[in-house]
């Protein structure tokens, strides 16, 4: 996110969505394809927040 633009509601829900990813992600006994897909999406809202 650029330092001119606000911050909003989408971006905290982003946030708090990418946070609670990287905590479930950590869980023990976590499928192997859940782990997969949890990655993907991690990755996904790190491109739309412009993490990466």
């Amino acid at each position: 996110m650029a330092k001119d633009q606000p911050y909003t509601c989408s971006d905290y829900r982003q946030e708090m969505i990418l946070l609670s990813l990287r905590k479930r992600l950590h869980q023990k006994g976590l499928p192997e394809s859940e782990k997969a897909a949890i990655l993907s999406k991690i990755d996904q809202l790190e491109n739309e927040m412009r993490m990466k």
